[in-house]
């Protein structure tokens, strides 16, 4: 069985620790252009060690692009989503899912002591459950095949 009640600290700890991240007074422009140089689909907006909120290419796509606006006199503090749903550690992979899913999000912070610890995406989830299901593959085809050890 999947383990559904795996915390998050456990998969943050696959991660690279890195955190993507931007000002609130960067443009928009800013914010997308950092999100394609790392690869992701949201930043979290932060004032020092402070989360303020989070800007996603849904927030860009639905905030600037339909409304007009222009990405580089838009500052990302005008259209970033706060306040931030966040998780911490002791939070579940299945919690998470059932968050993430509730309020229709994609990216989740983990925060702790008013510390950011990292983020979790629906992408991160959905690859820990799999792994998590191949190796319960695996050992039930060792058992059934009488090569497992106990």
């Amino acid at each position: 069985m999947t383990d559904f009640a795996t915390t998050i600290g456990m998969v943050l700890r696959q991660k690279d620790g890195q955190i993507a991240s931007v000002r609130p007074d960067a443009s928009v422009y800013q914010a997308i252009e950092i999100m394609a140089d790392r690869k992701v689909g949201a930043l979290l907006v932060m004032e020092g060690p402070v989360l303020l909120g989070i800007i996603s290419e849904r927030d860009y796509a639905r905030k600037v692009i339909l409304q007009g606006r222009s990405s580089k006199e838009t500052q990302v503090s005008e259209i970033m989503s706060s306040p931030v749903l966040s998780v911490t550690r002791q939070h579940t992979v299945g919690e998470c899912m059932r968050i993430i899913t509730k309020n229709r999000i994609r990216h989740l912070p983990v925060v702790e002591n008013s510390a950011v610890l990292g983020v979790v995406s629906i992408g991160d989830l959905v690859n820990w459950v799999i792994s998590e299901q191949e190796m319960t593959i695996r050992h039930l085809e060792a058992y059934i095949s009488g090569s497992a050890t106990i």
